[in-house]
């Protein structure tokens, strides 16, 4: 189907739509939405939010370590040296103390999407974190890079700071912007949609480890 035909399609269907539901203003879905009944419990867990996470995280069979600011940069290079050689996609506005151990050539800034299947894994940051699910969201703003840079590499390695840490989702929720292009992360990428049997590094990396900033 040509891009004009796909364009004629669409425009179709959301006319058939719009005849049935009828056109609502950008005001009015506002105020629809905030009619939305919210008396729900916002927050299950009050104490040792971190300690949750960690464990959490852990049950997906992702590798979590906690390490303070001061042993960070040192956690990180140790976590790349062992996944032997080659390079990893790091983005832009990953902090370089971060890094500062690891030596320059284990370090590729920005890789287009191309080399991205080449190198031996990925290091970003992250906009937030889910103590109740164990979940890590990505909003790719400056340290974490576009999405593909946390699909494409079989390794992902995520340091997650102590404020970012969320005790339930709707606490998570309320500190992400819904306009940006969001990636939840529970765990490394796995399936089970083949005959029911675990299937990891389908739809993104095989392997995830984590370093927790208390």
């Amino acid at each position: 189907m040509s891009g004009r035909a796909g364009a004629n399609a669409r425009e179709e269907i959301l006319g058939r739509i719009e005849r049935v539901t009828g056109r609502r203003s950008a005001a009015d879905a506002a105020e629809s939405y905030g009619r939305i009944d919210r008396g729900y419990l916002r927050r299950h867990h009050g104490e040792k939010i971190l300690e949750l996470f960690a464990e959490r995280v852990a049950d997906y069979r992702a590798a979590v370590r906690l390490v303070s600011a001061g042993e960070l940069p040192g956690a990180v290079a140790e976590s790349l040296a062992a996944r032997g050689g080659g390079a990893f996609a790091v983005p832009s506005g990953l902090p370089d103390e971060w890094l500062a151990r690891v030596p320059p050539e284990r370090i590729s800034r920005e890789p287009s999407v191309a080399d991205l299947d080449e190198l031996a894994g990925a290091v970003t940051g992250c906009a937030a974190a889910i103590a109740e699910t164990g979940t890590i969201v990505l909003d790719h703003g400056p340290g974490q890079g576009p999405r593909a840079l946390s699909l494409v590499p079989d390794y992902h390695l995520i340091v997650v700071t102590a404020d970012q840490v969320a005790a339930d989702v709707p606490e998570a929720l309320e500190r992400l912007d819904p306009s940006r292009p969001l990636t939840f992360v529970s765990g490394p990428s796995a399936t089970s949609d083949i005959e029911l049997s675990r299937v990891e590094g389908v739809h993104g990396p095989r392997t995830l480890e984590v370093l927790l900033v208390p």
